[in-house]
């Protein structure tokens, strides 16, 4: 929940000014948000000036509501139904007490894709005239990916979940395509995959998920993740290099 905030965090530590009825600065996390009364962000954007601020993300989603910070990712944190709820109420409220202390563009922001990303801080970032980016394709761009896979024969990539949110434009994914275009075959390591052999054939020589070789609970084990871990790369060896 600390986490689920909207960036007022991340806002007031640039200086901006978030403050109850009476001026004393709203608590931290996201339950405090329900108090603002007052805003400035004069001095957090005066921070900034001058600086290009970019928004490296690889999630799409809006500040508020059913795809929302709150509703997706709070979830992953630990937030119960009756948590996202009440961090979504005061996320909105956020919104709300921005708008009304001065900060025409909120509501327009907050509808964003993007400004729902870590909790909110995409939202923060945008209210400090940072600009959205794909967060997987900039940073393959900064490490030479493209050079990278000219000089390759195969790319093995992976994440804890491949999943739908995987084919919206995170790493793996983003990696695949720029190496489908040098045509170098791309094989995935996951954690888990929910995602049928069709979805991902796009993308992937192969999948690998270390939940399909246990029954056990890897992601709480790392001894057992080491040891399967090992077992695909020898499948890989086997398959597709040797």
């Amino acid at each position: 929940m600390a986490t689920t905030d909207g960036g007022a965090g991340l806002l007031q530590s640039l200086g901006a000014v978030l403050a109850r009825e009476y001026g004393t600065p709203i608590g931290p996390g996201g339950r405090g948000l329900a108090d603002l009364r007052t805003a400035d962000l004069a001095e957090a954007r005066s921070a900034l000036a001058g600086v290009d601020l970019v928004l490296a993300t690889d999630v799409d989603n809006p500040l508020l509501g059913p795809a929302g910070a709150a509703a997706v990712y709070g979830p992953q944190k630990g937030a119960t139904a009756r948590d996202v709820r009440e961090l979504d109420d005061a996320l909105g409220s956020f919104v709300r007490g921005l708008a009304a202390a001065g900060v025409p563009d909120a509501a327009r922001l907050a509808r964003t894709p993007g400004a729902g990303a870590a909790g909110g801080l995409g939202f923060a970032g945008m209210l400090l005239g940072g600009r959205v980016r794909s967060g997987a394709d900039y940073f393959l761009t900064l490490l030479g990916a493209d050079e990278l896979l000219a000089a390759s024969d195969l790319v093995i990539t992976g994440e804890g979940s491949l999943d739908e949110r995987s084919l919206s434009g995170k790493l793996p994914v983003a990696l695949a395509r720029r190496a489908r275009r040098q045509g170098v075959p791309v094989h995935a390591v996951a954690g888990r995959c929910t995602l049928p052999a069709d979805r991902t054939a796009a993308h992937f020589r192969s999948v690998q998920a270390l939940a399909d070789l246990t029954d056990q609970d890897c992601a709480s084990d790392s001894a057992l993740s080491a040891r399967l871990l090992a077992r695909c790369g020898r499948i890989l060896a086997d398959r597709w290099i040797g």
